[in-house]
């Protein structure tokens, strides 16, 4: 446990690094004017990696649609990588360069309505990454039989630190992305969506890989290893969906006991989310050197081929054991941050509340109501409220790492609030039909949670998003009366808990006013259900 303590602590510090914005922040987290004029509908990326090197070399070309006639063009790339040339219809173009933010000056006119395309050759030795797959860049390693075996993982500190792009969440590419990837041809390459085709020569492959759904940049990986392939057939609410795995060769027959979990979290997760939002491009799994992401139809793996978080269970109720954590989480993530992805990173608590949330659900879906309720409530002890879920606007900063399971608690919580599983679920599955392929605002959530429930949830979303304060019920008994009220919250704030009174649940309304409750006999116990996130204090009287 010591281990997962660590390493919680090391990611709620990795997403307080920025706490001093500077002007590279809001160049890469805003929608800056030469950002805003275009439209992304496509990728096009070609990287050729190698490896002894530690180098890379590509071409990007990006297809837009202008929105509003302008002449310069952001694309971020970060250095130590290096844009060697851009060109527009064959001529080459000028840009100046604002650290990672380059800006493009375009010769021809830019019509409103049209779709053009811009070609970026680019090279460079990524970032190699420290500690994947939070500190972000590319690793580097060897399988036991001397493989090489690499994989880039770039969430936090962007895919621009390995190819330029449109480094902003708000704008996905409409019709995907074309990947190839050029690696030595005594491994395999594998990327996001289907394989199209392979092309072997001069000791090289390349292998070509597409996606056909919106995409958010940091989804797009390049995995290289002595891989093997196996698949199966899912037959899901959809039809039947293709679900590959590809593993290193020595961990093939643990994979394929291992990998039995993949069905059976589709299975939970269609149940509870609806669809897999992205049939067209399959599912996969990939064996990588770090623990794992949620690469979109292109999961990756590193949790060991054992159930927990690297063996251990993070709620410390046992349940955490009955599951591979990287398997259900990060497929989990396929619904909330690659289907419903953050328009800003302010709001990642999209991403992760909701898929640690995943985690309980896919409990409950499989052992029951009373596992998924132990797991969620004992992961609160990891719940530092050391700042709001929510980050900063407009300066790539996200919010605490509670974002994770104070998130799948305020979500529980929720459910206890509805008193009704199937409403419960529809809310769910909606989200991902309203917001299909979609990038979307916490305040798009809020609201359609709020409506779809019927509940003024207001109070609610401001008390435990944007603040640290964990209501608390302060309740005195006097014989056969209870009374109660709130403490350490927002003004309105007035959410109703349920109380075991006498071993028998009863709703309570608590305000920041006393309220008196009688009961019929006298009360022997008292205590809040814990499925609540709030705390309590039983005062004297």
């Amino acid at each position: 446990m010591k281990k997962i303590l660590s390493l919680i602590v090391f990611l709620s510090f990795a997403l307080s690094v920025q706490a001093q914005f500077t002007k590279q922040d809001t160049l890469r987290g805003s929608i800056t004017p030469e950002r805003a004029w275009w439209d992304l509908r496509q990728y096009n990326l070609s990287v050729e990696v190698f490896p002894e090197k530690q180098s890379i070399q590509g071409v990007n070309t990006i297809t837009y649609t202008v929105l509003e006639s302008k002449e310069v063009m952001q694309i971020d790339l970060q250095m130590p990588m290096k844009i060697e040339k851009v060109t527009q219809k064959g001529k080459e173009l000028s840009f100046t360069s604002e650290g990672s933010a380059h800006f493009i000056k375009l010769k021809e006119k830019q019509k409103k309505g049209t779709t053009n395309t811009l070609t970026v050759q680019f090279s460079g030795t990524p970032k190699v990454a420290r500690n994947p797959p939070w500190d972000g860049g590319f690793t580097w390693r060897k399988d036991s039989q001397g493989n090489h075996f690499i994989a880039n993982s770039n969430q936090g500190i962007g895919s621009s630190i390995w190819w330029p792009n449109k480094d902003h969440p708000a704008d996905e590419p409409d019709k995907g992305v074309n990947l190839e990837i050029t690696a030595p041809s005594n491994v395999v390459a594998v990327g996001n969506g289907r394989l199209i085709n392979s092309e072997e020569m001069g000791g090289k492959k390349t292998w070509t890989w597409k996606v056909v759904n919106p995409i958010n940049n940091y989804a797009i990986n390049v995995n290289i290893g002595d891989y093997v392939h196996f698949s199966e057939k899912y037959k899901g609410e959809k039809g039947e969906l293709d679900m590959d795995y590809w593993v290193l060769r020595e961990n093939e027959a643990k994979a394929k006991a291992q990998f039995k979990q993949a069905p059976m979290m589709m299975k939970a997760f269609e149940h509870w989310f609806g669809p897999y939002p992205f049939y067209e491009d399959s599912f996969k799994l990939v064996e990588v050197p770090y623990l794992g992401m949620e690469h979109q139809s292109s999961v990756t793996y590193g949790n060991g081929y054992g159930n927990g978080y690297l063996g251990n269970d993070l709620s410390g109720s046992g349940w955490g054991l009955k599951f591979d954590f990287i398997i259900i989480h990060e497929a989990g993530h396929e619904w909330f941050a690659n289907n419903i992805t953050n328009k800003d990173v302010a709001d990642m608590w999209i991403h992760e509340g909701f898929t640690a949330y995943s985690e309980n659900l896919y409990l409950d879906y499989h052992f029951g109501k009373e596992a998924s309720s132990e797991y969620v409530v004992g992961t609160r002890k990891i719940i530092r409220n050391d700042r709001p879920v929510i980050g900063t606007y407009n300066v790539s900063h996200s919010g605490s790492s509670d974002m994770y399971y104070k998130g799948a608690n305020i979500l529980h919580t929720l459910r206890q609030l509805l008193e009704d599983d199937e409403k419960w679920r529809s809310i769910l599955r909606g989200l991902n039909t309203a917001f299909y392929h979609q990038t979307v605002t916490s305040k798009q959530v809020e609201e359609y949670i709020s409506k779809q429930s019927g509940i003024d949830l207001t109070e609610f979303w401001q008390q435990y998003l944007r603040t640290t304060m964990i209501p608390k019920v302060e309740y005195k008994i006097i014989e056969n009366t209870l009374s109660f009220r709130y403490s350490n919250i927002i003004e309105k704030f007035d959410m109703p808990v349920i109380m075991v009174i006498n071993g028998k649940e009863e709703w309570i309304f608590p305000t920041s006013e006393w309220k008196s409750k009688e009961f019929k006999s006298t009360i022997e116990s008292a205590s809040i259900k814990p499925d609540f996130y709030v705390e309590s204090e039983a005062l004297k009287t």
